[in-house]
């Protein structure tokens, strides 16, 4: 959204963008005691779950993690954007996350390098290096068993990086694959989403609209039907309240309402024609 039609509406940001800052997402308490738990783990390591339907705030979850992390003094946080990438890959994004030179082909030097990184981390810090991987349903388990041996040391009694991983049913799944129990049995801290009740929809709608600068950009009814008609679904909900905003800047009104909403989504049908049955 432009700069013009932010100040049609008073707006600081677009509140139902996916790229509002983190700083203004909406933290239930759910969130909130995932990411003190986390906060608690980084000085000990080990492996993390977020799991949940695609749309239910998994990766809004992780954002607001990295807010909450990263005034932490001398923490290193690393988010791997290829998780479906071979082994070699991994190792080349790992490398460059950590800054360290790699080579790719030879497993062995690269994990020695990473490992001694990791140590030498530890050695100056509080805190094992984080992390963050999204959508890691897609990653292979021959890429999970590597990462849950690059994070472990002295005979598996020491973790040397702490590891989020979040993703969708499908990841839940693939941890039940009998190569990747070990990694199942080692996650310490858990994250599940999920649809919510129309009044905590209305609770992120309304605090997104505050922190935009606007809490009555929308009218009190309109808040409702668009709770009522999000099936609990946070992604569905901002699409639907991001495709009003359009509808309304297009006409230029001054508020978003029911009438609006009826407008946009459930046009009035054209007439059908009317036949002529009398005989040629």
């Amino acid at each position: 959204m432009n700069k013009k039609l932010l100040s049609l509406y008073c707006l600081k940001f677009n509140p139902f963008s996916p790229q509002i800052p983190a700083s203004a997402l909406w933290l239930p308490p759910w969130i909130e005691d995932f990411c003190w738990r986390i906060e608690q783990q980084v000085g000990e390591g080990g492996f993390a779950l977020a799991i949940g339907d695609p749309g239910t705030g998994k990766s809004a979850a992780l954002r607001l993690l990295v807010e909450r992390l990263s005034p932490l003094r001398d923490l290193t946080i690393g988010v791997l954007t290829r998780p479906q990438a071979s082994l070699a890959d991994f190792y080349r994004e790992l490398g460059q996350l950590f800054q360290v030179p790699l080579s790719p082909h030879n497993r062995w030097a690269s994990a020695k390098v990473l490992r001694e990184k990791w140590h030498n981390h530890i050695e100056t810090s509080l805190y094992r290096p984080v992390l963050l991987v999204d959508e890691a349903q897609e990653m292979s388990p021959a890429v999970l068993c590597e990462l849950r041996l690059l994070a472990s040391a002295d005979l598996d009694s020491r973790s040397i990086l702490t590891v989020i991983l979040a993703g969708d049913g499908r990841l839940s799944t693939k941890l039940e694959h009998p190569d990747l129990l070990p990694l199942a049995s080692r996650i310490r801290c858990r994250l599940r989403t999920q649809a919510l009740p129309p009044q905590q929809l209305l609770d992120c709608l309304s605090h997104l609209l505050k922190l935009a600068g606007n809490p009555k950009l929308m009218s009190p009814t309109l808040l409702q039907t668009l709770c009522e008609h999000a099936a609990g679904n946070l992604r569905l909900l901002m699409n639907l309240a991001n495709d009003l905003l359009s509808a309304a800047a297009h006409q230029e009104r001054e508020q978003l309402d029911e009438k609006l909403y009826f407008e946009v989504f459930n046009p009035d049908p054209k007439p059908t024609p009317k036949r002529n049955l009398s005989p040629a």
